[in-house]
């Protein structure tokens, strides 16, 4: 294992940082907090939190994740991905029990960087990200349908068919003002860039946050009849959270860890895809295990200011990029917007109309799918399909984590099954035997027989050379494995090499082995198999491989020659 090392990307960045930098830096950063700061509240309520837990998350952890992470422009704070996780642990377990959850898993980050996981996550295939991606979108947007049409439903469930059943149940209490003022938000966002474009002043405006301020100053001027976060939530505070511990009972740790882990899992694919989508745009590449840490260390903290939990967010990032921030100090700077925002326009927030809120999740859900996967699925195989589709829906109807589990296993399932099927075992023609009469028997039958393995000899493909002999066929006095295109060996393998080796030993019969690769060769002689086999009959190559034959074929029982 490589040395423990603690070395944030912010410090290979301030070597020549210059007033240049900081300027660029600076302008992202005031564009990202602006942008950051509906999100942040939309994605609280949705989670089922308030509306300033979600701000102290995007200042807190968004700060954090930037001074400590692994990225040069990685922006964290509360990500759309989480709502579901986060609302589901808020309805079983409470406010309180996600806190202490958001803890744990900011250890379990710190771990995963510490024992570098960070590069193991980038194994997780595609189809099961594709997969658990949109069907996180299908469940955001299924949650958004209680605000978006005002329905009166005191306690959503979190579990997907309770969440329906109350959806449809309650369609009777529809509020038309409230779902004509989510209509006319959603609008105003879907048609923003396009307005943007033919006024250029209003580009420099993120979406989510010029409709928040229309629809907050129509409310506050109209006193629309629609529900907001002061009729909710009190509103705002205009100051800083004191630092409290969440309250933490050994009763309910045990019921945390599952959760936990899911928060731990989803942070890291999520953080780890964001900083790998801004390598490409700015030609750098991310510390993924730095970038853990600093994901760890900021869920450990957040909870004190009653935040919750946070990872790399690829929009604001991307945003990010493209406003100029090329250093962990835009992130930095985006917390310190978020954070003077706050201490000086709260008591505005109070006027802020829920559907509204509702409207931008909805718009972020449906743009974080990757609908286009399914329109493509024909051009794939049956095992691409099936493990994409699998963890579509399960992480619909049950959970991330059951999904992503059995997206694995499926992936490991077929991916074996492949590779078992690359596998082959063929038999080699020997043309010396023509020119070698003493290598036949007078019938004209082989003494010496030839197979060429192909691909990995691992446990998935063991039963390949079950079928390397016919016991119908007069058994030869030589079998010759040519190991030329076997590139992996595993104990199974091995083992079956054994297996071979006792059956022909037993027949009277000599096994070679020759043109042996490295990982092959050096299990073979590790393990003692070598010895076994004699170490005489491990050859260079075929020819060599003949010629120990030659010697065998005389007295191939006589131990002298093993």
């Amino acid at each position: 294992m490589k040395k423990i090392s603690f070395h944030p990307k912010l410090l290979d960045t301030l070597p020549g940082y210059d007033a240049g930098q900081f300027g660029r830096d600076l302008s992202a950063g005031l564009t990202v907090g602006v942008l950051a700061l509906p999100l942040a509240m939309a994605f609280a309520i949705a989670s089922g939190m308030s509306p300033t837990a979600g701000i102290w998350t995007a200042i807190v952890a968004g700060f954090l994740i930037s001074a400590l992470g692994g990225s040069r422009v990685q922006i964290g704070g509360p990500t759309g991905a989480f709502i579901p996780i986060l609302y589901g642990i808020v309805v079983e377990y409470g406010v309180q029990n996600l806190l202490v959850a958001t803890m744990l898993a900011g250890a379990m980050l710190v771990l995963m960087g510490v024992f570098r996981v960070g590069n193991v996550i980038r194994f997780i295939p595609k189809t099961v990200v594709i997969g658990f991606t949109n069907g996180i979108a299908v469940v955001i947007f299924l949650a958004q349908i209680k605000d978006f049409l005002g329905l009166r439903i005191e306690h959503l469930p979190g579990e997907f068919f309770g969440k329906v059943h109350a959806l449809f149940t309650h369609l009777d209490t529809l509020d038309v003002p409230t779902l004509a003022l989510s209509v006319a938000s959603l609008a105003v966002l879907l048609s923003w860039n396009g307005v943007a474009r033919r006024y250029p002043a209003l580009g420099r405006v993120p979406g989510p946050l010029g409709v928040l301020v229309v629809a907050t100053v129509a409310n506050a001027i109209l006193h629309l009849p629609v529900e907001t976060i002061g009729s909710r939530f009190g509103g705002i505070p205009q100051e800083i959270p004191p630092l409290a511990l969440p309250d933490l009972t050994l009763a309910t740790l045990g019921k945390l860890i599952s959760p936990a882990l899911t928060i731990a899992l989803l942070g890291a694919i999520e953080s780890l895809l964001s900083a790998r989508v801004a390598d490409a745009t700015i030609e750098d590449r991310h510390d993924p295990n730095q970038e853990l840490i600093g994901q760890g260390i900021a869920n450990l903290i957040v909870p004190l200011f009653g935040g919750f939990a946070a990872t790399g967010a690829i929009a604001r990032t991307a945003t990010n990029v493209r406003t100029g921030g090329r250093t962990p100090v835009a992130g930095m700077l985006h917390a310190g917007v978020l954070l003077a925002i706050v201490l000086a326009l709260a008591p505005f927030a109070r006027h802020i109309p829920l559907a509204t809120l509702s409207a931008i999740v909805v718009v972020v859900a449906v743009n974080m799918g990757e609908w286009h996967e399914f329109r493509g699925l024909g051009r794939f195989s049956v095992n691409y399909r099936t493990t994409l589709l699998s963890t579509f829906l399960v992480t619909v109807v049950f959970d991330l984590t059951l999904a992503v589990e059995l997206g694995m296993v499926l992936a490991s399932l077929f991916f074996i099954y492949r590779m078992s099927d690359l596998t082959r075992v063929e038999r080699e023609p020997l043309p010396e035997l023509t020119l070698l009469p003493h290598f036949l028997y007078p019938d004209g039958s082989p003494r010496v027989v030839a197979y060429a393995l192909y691909g990995s000899l691992f446990f998935g493909a063991i039963h390949k050379l079950e079928t390397l002999l016919d016991p119908a066929e007069r058994h030869p006095e030589v079998v010759i494995l040519d190991m030329l295109h076997l590139v992996n060996l595993d104990t199974t393998g091995l083992e079956g090499l054994e297996s071979l080796c006792k059956n022909l030993h037993r027949k009277g019969c000599a096994l070679l082995l020759c043109t042996l690769n490295p990982q092959p060769e050096s299990l073979i002689r590790r393990s003692g198999f070598a010895e076994e086999v004699g170490v005489n009959n491990l050859c260079a190559d075929m020819y060599a491989a003949l010629a120990r034959a030659k010697v065998l074929l005389p007295s191939f029982m006589d131990e002298d020659n093993l």
